[in-house]
């Protein structure tokens, strides 16, 4: 299974976005691109730099492949209504979004490292595949015998505490490290700093 292993405090530096909650000691300590033209004065860039940005943000953000990625976009232009919409409708119901959305991990990647390590079941069943598309009516809970290792001991320990604010379409239930399903992503639960349109027109020239 391909995912980039790029340091995530690169990426964020490069993007000018936080990817992961640990990134914000990078972008606080060097808020400007790696490398050693990171803070060159660059020229205006064109229409076709800013779209290919938004995309590279928006893949690494998920944590999802070019080639994976594309047939994402393929498949919100050939559904009905606002093909940007539809791209984040399918990138926030994969399946370890969701875990993450749940409060269930502290970040995308410890969610998908979850479930490809068989942490999570979906419906009761074992799965271990992140891109697993979830829908209403679905139940997604930590395994029981997993709940005995520290890492979710820890976490039933936090939830009592501090309860996760989850988006209007999943239901946590903290006493059972699980959550519901109850409807469809819409635009205001993905991040307001994504341009979902620049992707679409990248992918349209």
């Amino acid at each position: 299974m391909a995912r980039n292993l790029t340091p995530i405090g690169k990426l964020s530096r490069r993007e000018g976005v936080q990817l992961h909650p640990k990134a914000v000691k990078a972008l606080t300590r060097r808020n400007y691109a790696p490398g050693q033209h990171g803070q060159a004065r660059r020229p205006k860039p064109s229409d076709y730099a800013v779209q290919l940005r938004e995309k590279q943000k928006v893949k690494r953000l998920y944590g999802v492949m070019e080639k994976q990625f594309r047939r994402y976009v393929t498949e919100a232009e050939r559904r009905d209504g606002v093909s940007g919409e539809n791209l984040l409708r399918l990138l926030e119901q994969r399946l370890d979004n969701v875990v993450y959305r749940l409060g269930l991990a502290t970040s995308r990647q410890a969610a998908r490292q979850m479930v490809t390590h068989a942490h999570i079941r979906l419906n009761g069943k074992k799965v271990d595949v992140p891109s697993i598309q979830v829908k209403a009516g679905d139940t997604i809970e930590v395994k029981e015998s997993s709940k005995k290792k520290p890492l979710f001991v820890e976490l039933a320990e936090q939830l009592k505490s501090a309860t996760p604010e989850t988006p209007s379409w999943l239901k946590l239930d903290t006493k059972k490290l699980a959550g519901t399903v109850t409807g469809a992503p819409v635009r205001d639960d993905s991040d307001n700093f994504i341009e979902e349109q620049l992707i679409i027109e990248f992918y349209s020239r």
